[in-house]
């Protein structure tokens, strides 16, 4: 089942949420801005512990002080800052499916991936996700879409309708 829901991304008390990074791992700016101030700075050197990640793969660390049990960390780009495509965020958005299948997660939340920081337009990047989710399959679990804003929201709506 996949679910849109109006809120903040670190509040949701799921098994997995799902952090757009760089493939160095470094949480500076964005969601992994956010996770890594509110979560604590382990969730960071955790991540970084594990080595670069190409795009399209995605790795897990704890959660730390966040009500969800784990971050999947999957890359929408290569170095911190950078701008994406819509490729990568369907790359990544899979990556982290597949890693949250393989890590028994039964409930996962994603922001809209690559639409902060990587520039691309929100409903470009919702439709690449639901893509990604759909091809993954989402059957045993339910996938929650999490929109910080209108546009965010009304992207998610249109990109599930299609």
């Amino acid at each position: 089942m996949i679910k849109i829901v109006r809120g903040n991304l670190l509040n949701q008390k799921v098994d997995a949420i799902v952090n757009p990074a760089n493939s160095w791992h470094i949480m500076g700016g964005g969601v992994a801005g956010q996770i890594k101030r509110h979560g604590g700075e382990w969730i960071e050197k955790q991540a970084i512990q594990q080595g670069q990640t190409p795009v399209g793969q995605a790795i897990t660390t704890s959660a730390g002080r966040l009500p969800a049990q784990m971050v999947i960390h999957a890359p929408t780009m290569k170095r911190p800052a950078e701008r994406t495509s819509p490729d990568k965020v369907y790359l990544a958005t899979r990556a982290a499916m597949l890693k949250a299948k393989d890590e028994g997660a039964r409930t996962v939340a994603f922001p809209c991936m690559g639409a902060g920081v990587g520039g691309v337009p929100p409903l470009i990047a919702a439709r690449q996700m639901v893509k990604a989710i759909n091809e993954i399959g989402h059957d045993d679990m339910t996938v929650l879409l999490v929109a910080i804003d209108d546009r965010t929201e009304d992207a998610f709506k249109r990109a599930l309708e299609e």
